[in-house]
């Protein structure tokens, strides 16, 4: 659902859009979280999505979350191809360095099916968060030829959410939290 709504080029998008894990809230029944010395050390350092044209998928990711220049490589040969259980893999990749974490778009050659999920409910449909200081603002910001799920919502957690795909229809939540 394209939105088809103008912009507000008054409203600036909050700067310091920053990849930030999910808080665990001890009102409901999910598990503890694990204890850091319960597991050896692990650090985020990427989150991948992959993409079917590489340049596009750079434009909208830089311009819609104002990530800035990203980390440009290409990467292929036997060991990659082995790593990544494609045969004759070769990638494309754009690092968007966000906090310590990265936001990685890749573009494979050969490309696989599509795996896009439809709906956040499907089994295996992935999204990314990304965190902003008001939802709101952003959303008046968004160009309209970006497809958003809906207008920003407030969840029953006081999360300030809004969920929009990229060109290839990958989902990425955009939230406030509270």
């Amino acid at each position: 659902m394209s939105r088809g709504r103008p912009t507000n080029s008054s409203v600036r998008r909050p700067s310091g859009v920053r990849v930030t894990p999910r808080e665990v809230r001890t009102d409901t029944a999910l598990p503890p979280p694990v204890r850091r010395g319960d597991v050896p050390s692990l650090d985020p350092h990427h989150f991948g999505i992959t993409v079917t044209d590489l340049d596009p998928a750079v434009e909208f990711y830089r311009d819609t979350f104002d990530l800035g220049t990203p980390e440009r490589f290409s990467v292929s040969g036997e060991a990659f191809a082995d790593g990544v259980g494609v045969d004759g893999a070769t990638g494309r990749f754009a690092h968007f360095v966000c906090d310590g974490a990265r936001i990685e778009l890749v573009e494979y050659d050969p490309e696989g099916p599509d795996a896009t999920g439809a709906a956040v409910n499907q089994p295996g449909a992935k999204h990314i968060g990304l965190a902003v200081d008001d939802v709101d603002a952003f959303y008046a910001d968004l160009d309209p030829s970006v497809e958003t799920l809906s207008e920003p919502r407030t969840t029953e957690s006081g999360t300030r959410i809004l969920f929009v795909r990229d060109p290839d229809g990958n989902l990425i939540e955009v939230l406030e939290l509270s």
